[in-house]
């Protein structure tokens, strides 16, 4: 979902539409879905569930044609996962003890998000690019411009002259941007860029972190303790040497700066409720579990998706 523009003109009347079940048409606006497309003819793609905008900035003496392109910005709906994670049976005896009850239990597809990765997992990726440092710059040059409200959550170059963009607003709980936030961003990165005489013609998505964010180690941990969060980590088996990796849905109990770790309990979410019984809350025994994880074996932390 985004937007799709080519020989770029902010002069043209943009029209609202939201996603079907397989392709988007010309329709109302649907907060539960926010795309901007120009008004060309509709081009049928499958649904995305981020907010996202999609330009092709072009030079003013571009000669180049238009182009319609569907969004390649894909995250994960919040849809029914937790229906497909389940406990296995608590054991009455070592269950505080034993950090792997939940191993295997939680079937996410984490296999290609990766925290720093400049898409999902945050941070920046640059193609080494002649101009991906000097774009970069820009882009950070412009959050700024917002106040201080938005900030670079993610940044990518890629070799077919494609740059992804995904922003987050600091003055959110949840750090996502507003469909107004995503458009003001991109026409003013992208009047920088159709300026920048070293940039060439360049394909801009601008997005919104998306709903399972990840959340940076240790940075932001405090930042979103409210949430539950999905977790992965390693744990060390004294006995053996080796390493065990387990994971779960938790809450953060506390932080701990100066020894570089956090304690970790069960979040009061479905996934973890469904062990008590349909409709029952948590249990005395889920609710007193407790993990210590030192920051070095966070493999992964991020948002789990609120329950509906």
């Amino acid at each position: 979902m985004g937007i799709t523009a080519a020989a770029w003109s902010w002069r043209e009347a943009f029209r609202i539409v939201a996603p079907s079940n397989n392709y988007c048409f010309p329709t109302v606006f649907s907060p539960q879905n926010h795309t901007l497309s120009s008004p060309i003819r509709p081009y049928p793609f499958r649904q995305i569930p981020t907010t996202s905008c999609v330009v092709h900035s072009k030079k003013r003496n571009s000669r180049s044609e238009a182009v319609l392109k569907p969004s390649i910005v894909d995250e994960v709906l919040p849809d029914d996962e937790d229906d497909d994670l389940l406990f296995d049976e608590f054991e009455d005896e070592g269950l505080v003890e034993d950090n792997n009850f939940f191993e295997d239990e939680y079937s996410v597809e984490d296999e290609e998000l990766s925290a720093g990765d400049g898409e999902g997992g945050g941070g920046i990726s640059l193609a080494r690019l002649a101009w991906d440092k000097e774009a970069l710059a820009i882009a950070k040059e412009v959050a700024l411009s917002f106040n201080g409200e938005l900030q670079i959550y993610a940044f990518r170059t890629l070799l077919n002259s494609t740059i992804r963009v995904r922003i987050e607003r600091l003055t959110n709980k949840s750090g996502s941007p507003s469909m107004s936030d995503i458009e003001a961003f991109t026409v003013a990165y992208k009047k920088r860029l159709d300026d920048a005489e070293s940039i060439p013609d360049v394909a801009l998505e601008v997005s919104s972190p998306g709903v399972e964010r990840v959340v940076r180690v240790p940075e932001e941990l405090d930042r979103f303790k409210e949430r539950p969060m999905y977790v992965r980590y390693v744990t060390k088996v004294a006995e053996t040497g080796s390493s065990i990796e387990s994971d779960g849905v938790f809450r953060l109990v506390s932080l701990d700066m100066e020894k570089n770790c956090c304690i970790w309990g069960l979040a009061d979410v479905k996934v973890n409720r469904g062990k008590a019984g349909k409709g029952r809350p948590l249990s005395k025994k889920q609710q007193e579990w407790r993990v210590n994880t030192p920051f070095d074996s966070l493999r992964l932390v991020r948002f789990h998706p609120q329950d509906v």
